[in-house]
């Protein structure tokens, strides 16, 4: 269990994280959410004991990170894949962690297996692409088969089988009682993998819910109608609150109003319907909707967003580039 209370984090005169507090909790994947800049990684530095918080506590399995008398066996951590030390091999790389905490060395062969690693365990960590390095990451953090997982964009690099492989990984591990926190900005992957979704914009929690709660609150549903007097009904259900468009002839979109109150109003008025369909928002739709006033940059219109005034780049942060291929050593 990962318990936050009052976690803020400052640099200077900006404010990273605000005062924010927070349950993730064993038995469940938590999907962490949030912009760029907005306070994710900072966040789980502090949980890691990377960052001292600036006041505010966090603790892990009931302690401080840095209490902990085996860290690894109790808090497992992928932040930055590329901290290795790119001259090993990554069983020489795995079997070092291993050894600092009494870990025998089958455990070692143990991850390797689970992580897709038995063809490029011997090799030299500094050829790796990108998913590889991913995968070692992760097998790190299960090197201690800890009772708790954080996880930061897990997926990165990752071809479409290990992706299914990360998403079936963080189930089976909450499944298994343990706490997994985990980071993504494929929002498709966090809607199939977590339980519940923690946000954060501009340094404050902005929903802490379960995906269905989190995507039924969101204001974007609508009703998918086609019929052949689709010019009629829409001027019959035209009203206040009530936004229409058509995309192409025959086809409507109707927001604020409900499938069937269409339904009715089509019936007593003779209207011949071929499609009449509910259209509820999805995560992604859900998480632009809430994080809108959060953005650092606003691609559509070129303006910074409200972030850029309150909360810094996070420390560590790169500018975005192509995943290399998935395939062991280049």
């Amino acid at each position: 269990m990962i318990e936050a209370h009052g976690l803020t984090k400052r640099y200077g005169p900006k404010t990273a994280v605000d005062g924010i507090s927070f349950t993730v909790r064993p038995g469940t994947v938590t999907g962490f959410l949030g912009p760029n800049g907005a306070g994710k990684s900072t966040t789980m530095r502090m949980i890691m004991g990377l960052d001292r918080p600036t006041a505010g506590t966090v603790i892990v399995n009931g302690k401080p990170y840095a209490q902990h008398r085996s860290p690894l066996t109790e808090v497992g951590a992928l932040l930055e894949a590329k901290a290795v030390h790119t001259g090993r091999s990554a069983y020489n790389h795995l079997r070092a962690l291993a050894a600092t905490h009494g870990i025998p060395t089958s455990r070692v062969g143990d991850v390797i297996e689970m992580t897709g690693l038995q063809a490029v365990a011997k090799k030299r960590v500094g050829g790796f692409s990108l998913g590889m390095g991913q995968r070692l990451g992760i097998a790190v953090a299960l090197l201690g088969d800890p009772k708790t997982l954080i996880l930061d964009e897990p997926v990165n690099g990752l071809d479409p089988e290990g992706v299914l492989w990360v998403r079936n990984l963080a189930k089976f591990l909450a499944s298994e009682g343990r706490t997994v926190f985990l980071s993504s900005h494929l929002m498709s992957e966090v809607a199939q993998t977590a339980d519940r979704v923690l946000v954060i914009g501009r340094g404050k929690i902005l929903a802490d819910a379960s995906v269905q709660e989190f995507v039924d609150g969101s204001s974007q549903k609508s009703v998918k109608v086609r019929s052949p007097q689709a010019a009629r009904l829409a001027e019959l259900v035209t009203g206040d609150g009530v936004t229409i468009t058509s995309s192409e002839p025959g086809l409507l979109d109707v927001a604020g109003s409900d499938a069937a109150s269409i339904g009715e109003t089509a019936a007593a008025n003779g209207i011949v319907l071929h499609e009449l369909t509910p259209v509820t928002s999805t995560l992604e739709q859900a998480y632009m909707e809430l994080t809108a006033e959060s953005v650092e940059y606003h691609a559509s219109t070129g303006q910074e967003g409200g972030a850029a005034t309150t909360s810094p780049a996070e420390p560590g942060a790169a500018p975005a580039v192509p995943a290399a291929p998935e395939g062991g050593a280049r």
